[in-house]
């Protein structure tokens, strides 16, 4: 039984083509929804040009009310019958209720080798720090922020002369290959962690 996947947004979809474009031939999943918090983001054209359906909810006139804002969520999102959400540059914190709906369903991509760098500008981060290595995690989503179980990390070497912009552009690359694949086997039912660049 092929799973069905919706993909959530705030941006231009790198990653969400990425997902989209590996659902193709024998893999488990298809993608059936690409959901954005703003009509703007240009993901939106190109989830509707690779021929799955979109929609948005805007947050924006919630003013700051997340509950409410997550209970229209999590309805559209409900509409499209996904069996997996991935939240692929998705820029909204969720809250417990939310995230606890979804939770063994629902998977994110992190710019860092978690429980490194949670949270924001994690490339400037490993640069301050003088790390050898930078990278991204694909993480089952919970209540805490960026803690979930880990379910795969691509690995990159920082290298001399790097600023946060270079490094993020080889960090992207690897988040490009790591996510397809992460979520690959966790359509097929396997939670064993993908390791690239170790």
């Amino acid at each position: 039984m092929t799973k069905r996947v919706a993909i959530l947004i705030s941006g231009g979809g790198s990653n969400m083509v990425s997902l989209v474009e590996s659902m193709t031939g024998d893999h488990p999943a298809r993608a059936c929804l690409v959901m954005a918090n703003s009509e703007n983001a240009g993901g939106l054209a190109k989830a509707a040009a690779l021929g799955v359906d979109t929609d948005f909810v805007d947050h924006r006139p919630f003013k700051g009310d997340r509950a409410a804002f997550e209970e229209v969520l999590h309805d559209r999102i409900l509409q499209a019958q996904p069996d997996i959400v991935c939240l692929a540059g998705f820029m909204r914190v969720l809250t417990e209720g939310f995230v606890s709906k979804w939770q063994g369903r629902m998977l994110n991509i992190h710019p860092s080798l978690l429980p490194k760098y949670r949270g924001l500008h994690t490339h400037d981060r490993a640069l301050e720090a003088g790390d050898a290595y930078h990278g991204c995690t694909v993480h089952e989503v919970t209540p805490e922020l960026d803690e979930g179980p880990i379910l795969g990390q691509a690995r990159v070497p920082v290298l001399q002369g790097d600023t946060p912009d270079v490094l993020a552009a080889r960090v992207l690359e690897q988040e490009h290959k790591l996510y397809p694949a992460v979520l690959r086997r966790f359509a097929e039912g396997d939670r064993t962690p993908v390791k690239i660049g170790f």
